[in-house]
């Protein structure tokens, strides 16, 4: 069963790329036939009308590599599987559903919630957490609940906060994702499944970032930023928490991009009296930008510091050495493709905004 779980981390990455390489392209040519694009406006800086549903391509690819790991017979079974798969594919329909009809900001909150909470009574519980003053874990017990849905919630808006220069969402996912599937394995006792969907998801973004790069053709939308921030959230539940005392910390690095964005913006929103859910053009890649940064070093900038808390999370989980050619390697690949992105000069096209709320 190791062996075969190992060949279905590699194949189903490479399956999820290639799925999505191919329907990336008609998604895009039907958004632009029946209109489903986002247009420019005061706070985007797209000039551009862009096709807004990359998450269907994104969803598509990764729930296919699914079916096809079945009829392979690669397809691993778990008790928290089913919960992460539905609330994934429930969240993925509500952010569609926004792309199309731009749903109020307090009904979509209240699905999310329900979302949560339905993943909550499958399994996916945080259950502990790590106990600052005498070492180990404490129980949660009735908090248990509540901190599960604002960890689910929070983490799924808050790459979809992020997501507002082409590149930008997926390339963290891309990272946050295969760090998160590096930690689930090696940790005590090892988490395959989580592994599998992690890598997974990074195939599929792999897909997606090939035609979202500047000048993006396809915005991912609510639809893949929800999706893919919900799997990011459970994943960490599932594969990383369940794990040591300290283990419970180690999201908190993994996704520090979008952790540190959602609690900035947030707080800002909140301390001038506005809502935390109403859009601004105040995100930390709206700073660096306004700070002279182009696009695309934007992204390499918050790239690069996903890559840098990625590997201090590997290196506390005390498996740095075991891992640290797939952490140099993943590194060398950022380098090069920042490398060249920075030597492009800008193009007309430039950022994304999808909206986010």
């Amino acid at each position: 069963m190791i062996i075969k779980l190992t060949h279905a981390h590699i194949i189903g990455a490479f399956i999820s790329y290639l799925i999505g390489v191919f329907i990336v392209p008609f998604v895009i040519e039907f958004s632009q036939k029946e209109g489903l694009v986002d247009l420019p406006n005061e706070r985007k800086i797209h000039k551009l009308p862009i096709s807004r549903l990359g998450g269907i391509a994104i969803w598509a690819s990764a729930m296919l590599t699914f079916l096809v790991l079945v009829l392979l017979s690669y397809y691993p079974y778990g008790s928290l599987l089913s919960g992460i798969l539905l609330g994934g594919s429930l969240m993925f329909l509500l952010g569609l559903v926004d792309d199309v009809y731009n749903l109020d900001a307090k009904f979509k909150l209240i699905i999310q919630l329900s979302i949560a909470t339905i993943v909550f009574l499958l399994g996916v519980q945080i259950d502990t957490i790590f106990n600052p003053f005498g070492g180990g874990t404490l129980k949660l017990g009735l908090l248990s609940y509540p901190i599960t849905v604002l960890w689910i919630v929070g983490i799924s808006n808050a790459v979809n906060f992020i997501d507002g220069v082409d590149g930008l969402a997926g390339s963290v996912i891309t990272v946050s994702s295969i760090t998160l599937a590096i930690i689930s394995v090696a940790m005590t006792p090892a988490q395959p499944i989580t592994a599998l969907i992690a890598f997974i998801l990074a195939g599929s973004m792999l897909a997606f970032l090939t035609f979202n790069f500047n000048p993006a053709k396809i915005f991912m939308g609510d639809s893949g930023a929800l999706f893919s921030g919900f799997l990011l959230a459970t994943l960490s539940i599932a594969g990383v928490m369940k794990g040591a005392a300290l283990a419970v910390l180690l999201p908190f690095l993994v996704l520090a991009v979008p952790i540190i964005d959602i609690t900035f913006s947030s707080t800002r929103r909140i301390l001038k009296g506005k809502s935390p859910f109403v859009a601004d053009a105040e995100h930390i890649h709206h700073k660096l930008l306004k700070a002279g940064f182009s696009q695309k070093k934007t992204v390499a900038i918050l790239t690069f510091f996903a890559v840098f808390a990625g590997a201090v999370a590997t290196y506390f989980t005390g498996v740095l050495k075991n891992y640290f050619i797939y952490i140099a390697v993943l590194i060398l690949i950022m380098l090069v493709l920042s490398y060249v992105s920075l030597r492009t000069k800008p193009q007309p096209i430039e950022t994304e905004d999808n909206g986010e709320e």
